[in-house]
């Protein structure tokens, strides 16, 4: 069974698909851009103030839907200009400096006008423990 999920902590659809979609213990956020929640803007700035907005607003998201960024398994990440790529690292190291999730970057010729990036996120559902299991390899 599925769940869609629908905040005002994240900015809303811009189309016909959901901010994310709960489908078991996973919440699949659907890309975001650096838009405002209050204004439905893309916020002015360069790509690490950008990627520090989007990475708000896939926390929002995940909030709402009983989750959190320390929960996030999976992003892609797309890039107007792969010369970011740095830039874009640095913020997003900071979100995910203790557990960094698996991820995809690649550079795309087309995203929203203004928008320097685009993250999407795969999170799992928040237990009773709090957090993710991590397997470490023993040798």
């Amino acid at each position: 069974m599925c769940n869609i999920v629908s905040t005002k902590q994240g900015p809303g659809a811009i189309g016909p698909y959901s901010q994310a979609v709960r489908a078991g213990q996973f919440i699949f956020v659907s890309g975001q851009i650096p838009l405002d929640p209050a204004t439905r803007r893309i916020i002015a700035g360069d790509v690490g103030q950008q990627t520090e907005r989007v990475l708000k607003n896939i926390a929002g998201i995940l909030e709402a839907a009983g989750s959190s960024m320390d929960q996030v398994v999976r992003c892609g990440v797309f890039l107007k200009n792969i010369s970011d790529f740095e830039a874009m690292n640095d913020v997003y190291g900071k979100i995910f400096a203790r557990h960094p999730p698996a991820r995809t970057t690649v550079a795309v010729v087309h995203l929203p006008k203004d928008s320097l990036v685009e993250i999407d996120a795969i999170a799992m559902e928040k237990t009773e423990q709090g957090s993710r299991v991590w397997l470490t390899p023993v040798t």
